[in-house]
């Protein structure tokens, strides 16, 4: 049976790469590529007669994770396998968080991709062995997991990263708003915001907080 491909790319060398190793095998039909996930979605509107999608995680627009959750939610038929150039555990997570049935490295052979289509078209879920060695990991320490669930609940501006960066070296509100050219009560406002998001009430609770947290 002929399985019909769609690949979600932003980089059009990437996406030749991975049509020319697709090529290689008369049971893949390349149906569509797409540039990013808003353009992924649209195609699918207008056909989603596809069985899988090669899916870049780091696309413009929408990126791959959540063009995934928007195919598993509107499409739940249609199986996708990510294909990214760093085994990043972040990405992994949440790809799989978001319904990837697989994860493969973008260096992948045209056999090895052949092989991963085929598994996971027929339920399986196919990741290269670095990808599969980092997903056990991530499974074995649920920590890891949380600290980014609560990281993901922290959405501090980029403005707001900068004054509590400025405020992690002991600067003043006065030499922090000399820094970035706003004024004292600009930056109390930003710290007000910063200790309402981060839910702490001391520059030292939301220093730590953030460190914790990798925001700084």
């Amino acid at each position: 049976m002929l399985a019909k491909i769609a690949i979600a790319d932003d980089k059009p060398f990437l996406a030749r790469a991975l049509a020319e190793k697709l090529s290689f095998f008369k049971e893949f039909s390349l149906k569509f590529s797409a540039v990013n996930g808003a353009e992924l979605m649209t195609c699918l509107e207008e056909d989603s007669n596809i069985d899988l999608i090669l899916m870049d995680v780091e696309m413009p627009v929408l990126n791959g994770i959540e063009a995934t959750a928007l195919v598993k939610q509107k499409f739940p038929q249609i199986k996708i396998i990510m294909l990214t150039v760093f085994d990043n555990d972040e990405h992994i997570f949440n790809a799989i968080k978001a319904g990837a049935d697989g994860y493969l490295l973008k260096e992948t052979t045209p056999d090895v991709l052949e092989k991963a289509i085929k598994e996971t078209l027929s339920g399986g879920a196919a990741m290269n062995p670095s990808i599969a060695m980092r997903t056990l990991k991530l499974l074995r320490n649920p920590d890891s997991m949380r600290n980014w669930k609560a990281r993901e609940e922290i959405s501090l501006s980029k403005r707001e990263i900068e004054v509590l960066e400025q405020l992690s070296k002991g600067l003043s509100y006065t030499r922090i708003a000399e820094n970035l050219f706003l004024s004292p009560s600009t930056i109390r406002k930003h710290i007000e915001n910063i200790y309402k998001k981060l839910q702490v009430h001391s520059k030292i609770e939301a220093i730590e907080k953030a460190r914790q947290n990798n925001i700084i």
